[in-house]
């Protein structure tokens, strides 16, 4: 069973609601899911608790209507686009309060609501987060597959940018070890993005 903190796709939730986007259980799960993260994104975007439980209702309604034509592609991010769903409702909720007269401390909101490259700039860092959420949650699931030199021999190379030879002489390992290692963890990296994509 999937738990609220469950940052991964469940497909087969999304293809239950899209046969039949009246089924009660696949849509109580899905609330209890995603609500928490539509909520917790609206937050972060500065809504108060009950104004981001709005939202969370509104995108869930939206939802409602667009889960029976929605079609997962495997090499798109249904988080990602969830997650616009939301900004675009967050949008509609902040015009709605410009409209009736702005509060002490939305002069930020004001000024991304009306730039729309900032909009746009906003929508690309949404889908950089959630490719950032599936990295973290690979890294974590692969680390703890492979021997902490590899690891380390990757981490230096890859992410810190050290030559192959300066992580041998530090870890005591050959150079091609290293290149080894790094190439290792890389593909196991990548297939363990697969993986939890397709969950």
């Amino acid at each position: 069973m999937t738990g609220k903190g469950d940052s991964r796709t469940s497909l087969t939730l999304l293809a239950r609601l899209r046969q039949n986007p009246a089924d009660e259980g696949a849509w109580r799960r899905f609330v209890d899911r995603y609500s928490p993260k539509i909520e917790t994104w609206c937050r972060h975007w500065g809504l108060q608790q009950a104004d981001a439980q709005d939202v969370a209702q509104i995108v869930l309604a939206a939802l409602v209507k667009q889960m029976g034509s929605f079609e997962y592609r495997p090499s798109g991010r249904f988080r990602s686009w969830l997650k616009t769903v939301a900004y675009r409702a967050w949008c509609a909720f902040q015009e709605d309060r410009r409209k009736r007269g702005w509060g002490a401390g939305d002069s930020g909101v004001r000024q991304l609501l009306e730039s729309l490259p900032a909009r746009e700039d906003f929508i690309r860092q949404l889908e950089e987060e959630c490719d950032r959420e599936l990295l973290e949650l690979a890294v974590e699931a692969v680390q703890t597959r492979v021997e902490a030199h590899t690891w380390e021999a990757y981490r230096l190379t890859a992410l810190q940018g050290l030559a192959a030879e300066d992580v041998a002489a530090q870890l005591d390992m050959k150079p091609g070890a290293v290149y080894v290692a790094k190439s290792k963890v890389i593909k196991m990296l990548r297939e363990e993005i697969e993986r939890l994509e397709q969950t």
